[in-house]
């Protein structure tokens, strides 16, 4: 059976998020704070889910901020609610009702918007950290009003949130018996954890030279022409994930031992573990297995 592949399969969102770099004027309401204590998000977390706290100030818990951002407003069924982001010392003790964990972990409690909004804030609080001083000359930086930059009032170096592109490839090969999926392991994941093959792409590389050296490097196979799925922001650390689907078009898996555990063609009803659910991985995955039913 042939898979076919929508133009993107991502989940639609119920909730708008609109960035914006000033706060509103006048009166404030409670906002969602986007609280990272080292690389932990605080939350207030239950059972199944987990979301930030929604305050006025974080300092009515107690709580300290070294560094702070306005990342905008999230529109949803409790009406507009402004978003903030803020870095507290890691000395500092949570108040009872709120626990912190890694980013990661807490996908999928966090649901879509939540954690698409912290992973930006992560990021930003990341840049600003890292940008105090300018790269140039060592002079300390600027906040530049109206804009997500900091600028060296000594050389005029203005620096911008990094975004570093990453492909990510579903490759495809067609079977008389049954399509099968191009899985491999990395050695960071967990045991049993499979996943499509991704990749950053280099300096004066295309999408699809990226595409096409990745697969080859990774598992020594060619692919067909790339047909575009969808695209994910993903802060682990500053990626932006540009995902593809191809066929494959020759040669046998020859792995890249330093880099890949295992790889193997795998068909919809026999797969391995798999990505969390969330990530655009786990997405194209799942839309192979629904081509094939």
């Amino acid at each position: 059976m042939e898979t076919t592949f929508p133009a993107s399969n991502l989940t639609p969102c119920t909730e708008r998020f609109t960035s914006q770099v000033t706060p509103p004027a006048g009166a404030r309401e409670a906002a969602f704070w986007y609280l990272f204590q080292g690389d932990r998000l605080v939350v207030r977390a239950e059972k199944d889910s987990a979301a930030p706290p929604r305050l006025l100030d974080p300092a009515e818990l107690g709580l300290r901020l070294t560094r702070a951002h306005y990342l905008g407003h999230l529109d949803g069924a409790s009406g507009q609610v402004d978003c903030w982001c803020g870095e507290i010392p890691d000395e500092d003790a949570l108040p009872d009702g709120l626990t912190h964990d890694v980013l990661r972990s807490l996908i999928p409690l966090l649901g879509e918007s939540h954690f698409a909004i912290a992973g930006r804030a992560i990021q930003i609080l990341t840049w600003d950290r890292t940008h105090w001083f300018c790269g140039q000359c060592g002079q300390k930086t600027e906040v530049l009003r109206g804009e997500r930059a900091r600028r060296c009032p000594t050389c005029n170096l203005t620096s911008y949130p990094r975004i570093s592109p990453a492909v990510i490839i579903a490759v495809i090969r067609r079977d008389p018996s049954g399509d099968r999926i191009l899985l491999a392991r990395n050695h960071r994941f967990p045991p049993g954890r499979y996943s499509v093959l991704a990749g950053f792409v280099e300096p004066g590389e295309s999408l699809e030279e990226c595409a096409a050296r990745e697969v080859c490097e990774e598992v020594g196979v060619r692919i067909g022409p790339l047909r575009y799925f969808g695209s994910q922001p993903w802060p682990f650390p500053n990626s932006l994930m540009i995902a593809f689907t191809a066929e494959h078009a020759g040669g046998e898996i020859r792995l890249e031992e330093s880099e890949l555990a295992e790889a193997d063609w795998f068909g919809a009803d026999a797969l391995p573990g798999l990505p969390p659910k969330g990530a655009i991985a786990r997405e194209m995955i799942e839309a192979f297995v629904a081509g094939q039913a």
